[in-house]
């Protein structure tokens, strides 16, 4: 994992930037190519607190982990352990997602084509729409490896559609 560590306030020493680079490398055992993923430490000092915020974005998910102490290196520990629950939490979310991300792959491969189909159409899907929230929609679409994703919103009871924009933020469609 490549880190990028700012002080904010606060001379980053040796020492600091070791214990930081140490404790987040063992996090690099949770993801397939650890050289790949980059993360951005901030450090900073606010009345006698040490705060210490980390983020972590991946392709399928952000991590991110804020943690004040007196102590820093109690902080910097206090943040790996935090991401270390979320790494685990969102890779559990993902086997289940998986799953149900192969059932759809493979209702997709059964569909016929009808004959009298108009010729501008090269391509009729059926799908069923679970009750999802929004979030469990944007981690389906990633897995998908889609940019849209249709699904029924459990909040509204409507059927959405949730699309990642070209500034990699998501958009939200809502029908009535």
């Amino acid at each position: 994992m490549r880190i990028e560590i700012r002080g904010d306030k606060l001379k980053i020493t040796d020492s600091i930037k070791n214990q930081i680079e140490e404790k987040l490398g063992k996090l690099d055992q949770y993801f397939n190519q650890p050289e790949e993923i980059k993360a951005y430490v901030v450090v900073r000092v606010k009345n006698n607190e040490q705060i210490i915020e980390v983020t972590i974005p991946t392709p399928k998910f952000t991590l991110r982990a804020e943690t004040a102490h007196e102590d820093l290196y109690a902080a910097i520990n206090l943040s790996v352990d935090k991401l270390e629950r979320q790494i685990r939490k969102n890779k559990t979310k993902l086997k289940k997602k998986f799953k149900d991300a192969l059932r759809y792959e493979m209702m997709e491969e059964m569909e016929e084509k009808d004959p009298e189909e108009e010729l501008l159409i090269s391509k009729r899907k059926t799908i069923d729409l679970k009750p999802m929230d929004e979030e469990e929609a944007i981690l389906q679409m990633e897995l998908l490896g889609h940019d849209f994703f249709i699904f029924k919103n459990v909040d509204t009871d409507n059927i959405s559609i949730v699309y990642k924009r070209k500034d990699g933020k998501y958009g939200i469609i809502d029908t009535n």
